[in-house]
């Protein structure tokens, strides 16, 4: 391939961003995260349960307060006892009757759902309680076991994870849960636990900052972002989905989904194989696809986008469009605004890139 020659680099960038705009495309197709988000495991985690319920009979989490169960032994069916939720973890409460005020029990967060443990209890575990997510905040739902119904807990986003708080209800404060950024949205994540996995919530880039469901880390589109971000350091509890100025994007190749920034070239796994492209269609889907002249001046386009419209061009046309633009960018000094002037200087480089074949 040939190599650009004459002015520096930067200024050849400039140049060819004014070349593009000469050709008058006002509409920009962009690729974006595909998300809609899969649940590989059932949202409702109501039937993960952490053993039978009081004196052998149902188990906790079937839905149903049932063979002895209460809302002491069981507050997934039974919902929690009055005075759970009051900041005092009272001698009839334990952290695993009333996490909310007891903290969440040691072992929640090792892996399997634990005798104790349940939906309402341990999401961690167990997975989040069937009806969470449905807009209502139940009687077995509190803002540790499913903010997305009952907002976030006063604590979350004060930068410290309180001994009421867990990966799975405050990320921005705990760090995330082990499996999340592996692509999947499963059981025990949502949008507030896991927008990495599952994307952002619905209401997320309404304009509106939300306090009851959104902060600088669940919606830093409409929130702001939080301090430190931007410093380009992905460090704390930073994530793509919080912070993709230093963490970059949540995109996971082999995931089946073809998300940003993954294409035919990189991912082929999710975005199926590559099919060589002639001349004219590199220019095409480099120019319909990368380059933005909205706003008038010099026109903004992704680099990478064009290098990956450019990359599927066989050894020939990337050869001949190269030789091409070169001689465009040469050009512009004198022929200045006129395309005409451009194409008839490149006549010769024009022709023979359209007319480049690949084998």
């Amino acid at each position: 391939m040939q190599h650009l020659s004459g002015p520096s680099l930067p200024y050849r960038f400039l140049l060819l961003a004014a070349l593009l705009s000469f050709l008058g495309i006002s509409s920009v197709t962009g690729c974006g995260r595909t998300i809609g988000f899969e649940d590989t495991g059932g949202f409702g985690g109501g039937t993960n349960v952490g053993g039978a319920g009081a004196g052998g009979g149902a188990p906790c989490g079937n839905g149903q307060c049932s063979g002895g169960e209460d809302c002491g032994s069981c507050p997934a069916d039974c919902g929690f006892c009055q005075g759970c939720g009051d900041g005092s973890c009272s001698s009839n409460e334990a952290c695993g009757s009333c996490p909310q005020d007891c903290g969440v029990c040691n072992s929640c967060g090792n892996g399997p759902c634990d005798n104790g443990e349940s939906c309402a209890t341990c999401v961690t575990d167990c997975g989040q309680c069937a009806s969470c997510g449905d807009g209502s905040c139940n009687a077995n739902e509190t803002c540790g076991s499913c903010p997305t119904d009952c907002g976030l807990c006063v604590t979350c986003g004060d930068t410290v994870c309180q001994s009421t708080e867990d990966c799975a209800s405050c990320p921005g404060d705990c760090g995330a849960c082990e499996k999340c950024g592996d692509g999947f949205c499963t059981a025990n994540e949502d949008c507030l636990s896991c927008a990495p996995d599952c994307d952002a919530c619905e209401t997320c880039g309404n304009g509106n900052c939300n306090a009851a469901t959104e902060n600088c880390f669940t919606c830093p589109g409409d929130c702001g972002i939080c301090p430190g971000c931007g410093d380009g350091f992905c460090g704390g509890t930073e994530q793509c989905a919080s912070c993709a100025q230093d963490c970059g994007v949540c995109s996971v190749c082999g995931n089946d989904k073809c998300e940003n920034f993954e294409t035919c070239t990189n991912c082929p796994g999710d975005c199926g194989n590559c099919e060589t492209i002639g001349c004219f269609e590199v220019v095409t889907c480099a120019l319909g696809s990368c380059i933005s002249f909205g706003g008038g001046g010099i026109p903004g386009f992704s680099l990478t986008c064009v290098a990956n419209c450019v990359s599927q061009g066989c050894a020939d046309v990337q050869f001949f469009v190269d030789q091409f633009i070169n001689c465009a960018i040469g050009a512009l000094p004198d022929c200045g605004g006129d395309f005409q002037c451009l194409q008839d200087t490149c006549q010769a480089e024009f022709v023979a890139c359209i007319n480049a074949e690949c084998d």
